[in-house]
């Protein structure tokens, strides 16, 4: 476990590799699960104030459960979260032609529309935040099958989650925490290549 100030960073962050491989998992994570995607609080007003310039970004279908349910909703397990249509995929997402799951919020911030990206709890994924009393553990948690691809890709390109979620991990903790989550990566992996050099020595 890596810790900076009150927050605790899985070494699995550092450790593991992932590449999300959207013509894979066709954005999945995005109706995949026992319910919307997480809120955190500053966020419920967000979504109140850039529905209406989002909505066009929409499914018929999203809309309509957004007008029933309401721009988020109470999940006891869970918290506040975002409405879904019939218990499936998000409210706020739609399938394009490729049938990839995309983000309405999203495809809204990239047009220019509104200023906020999505939920962090989906820009973050596979990371997931738990909240303690005096922590915030992150922690990495790809789904077994639906990430199967994501993992494969990383492995194959070599990229590092923290890496991977970079900007993600920058706009939740902010530039300082990144860096210092950086130089631990890099003392990690230089550790293990000479802990490799010394072994292979040895061998000889």
């Amino acid at each position: 476990m890596i810790a900076i100030d009150k927050i605790l960073v899985s070494d699995l962050v550092v450790e593991e590799q992932f590449v999300c491989d959207l013509s894979k998992c066709k954005g999945g994570c995005c109706e995949d699960g026992d319910a919307g995607a997480p809120l955190e609080e500053d966020e419920l007003a967000l979504l109140d104030k850039i529905y209406e310039n989002v909505r066009p970004f929409l499914s018929a279908e999203g809309v309509a459960a957004i007008q029933d349910k309401g721009k988020f909703v109470y999940n006891k397990e869970f918290g506040w979260v975002t409405p879904t249509v019939e218990e499936g995929i998000c409210a706020y997402g739609y399938r394009d032609r490729n049938g990839i799951i995309k983000c309405g919020i999203e495809q809204a911030y990239d047009a220019g529309k509104i200023d906020w990206k999505k939920p962090i709890s989906c820009h973050l994924y596979p990371i997931k935040i738990k909240k303690t009393k005096e922590y915030e553990m992150v922690n990495y948690e790809p789904r077994e099958e639906l990430c199967k691809a994501g993992c494969k890709l990383g492995r194959k390109l070599k990229v590092p989650v923290y890496v991977f979620l970079k900007d993600s991990l920058v706009r939740k903790y902010g530039e300082e925490f990144y860096g210092v989550l950086e130089q631990i990566a890099e003392r990690y992996f230089a550790d293990r290549n000479s802990k490799a050099v010394r072994d292979l020595s040895n061998a000889e």
